[in-house]
């Protein structure tokens, strides 16, 4: 599938699996795939959230406030939520932390593999909606008639999904998720 994906895009996808490796996280999520599209901040995609009012630096910032902390991915929303309920999470985390020593509850990152040859493009791990917003990238670029997959497309992809980390990012930064489709769809009508 990555054929068809621009270089620009295809660095949007190596920067999500970079981004997701040094949060010491296996599976690419929506939050990483957005984060490679704000890495390069002269594509149509950041230029459109740009013009919708939307700050590159906010959803990196709201992105690292909802992955930060916690364990196995648990955000401080969540932590929250454990302690509604009677669930001290630091509380279970220094005990297991005193028993079996720090980061125990880690998940352990191997180390990067050696090839010969050419380098594969995504061999990170992707979560299902990750996945899914690739695949949506592609599907958009067919509506739309394209023989490539763009960062807008993937984009489009973010959009569509609707459900990820990503999604719940662009909403609490104020975007409204069928505005953004419309105005990248109008975008590439102009560029075209």
């Amino acid at each position: 599938m990555f054929e068809r994906f621009t270089d620009r895009s295809r660095t949007v996808v190596r920067h999500a699996v970079d981004e997701a490796r040094a949060e010491g996280r296996r599976p690419v999520g929506t939050e990483h795939l957005l984060l490679g599209v704000l890495a390069d901040g002269d594509n149509l995609a950041v230029r459109v959230l740009a013009q919708a009012g939307i700050r590159a630096e906010d959803l990196r910032a709201a992105v690292a406030r909802h992955t930060a902390g916690g364990v196995d991915g648990l955000g401080e929303a969540d932590a929250a939520a454990l302690r509604e309920i009677g669930i001290d999470l630091a509380a279970i985390v220094a005990r297991i932390e005193e028993t079996f020593g720090p980061d125990a509850l880690r998940e352990a990152v191997p180390p990067p593999r050696r090839r010969w040859g050419r380098r594969r493009l995504a061999d990170g791990r992707f979560s299902p909606r990750a996945k899914k917003v690739l695949e949506l990238s592609l599907r958009e670029a067919l509506r739309l008639r394209h023989r490539h997959i763009g960062t807008e497309h993937i984009l489009l992809g973010l959009l569509h999904e609707g459900n990820g980390l990503a999604a719940l990012v662009l909403t609490e930064a104020g975007a409204d998720l069928d505005d953004l489709r419309r105005r990248v769809e109008a975008a590439l009508r102009t560029a075209a």
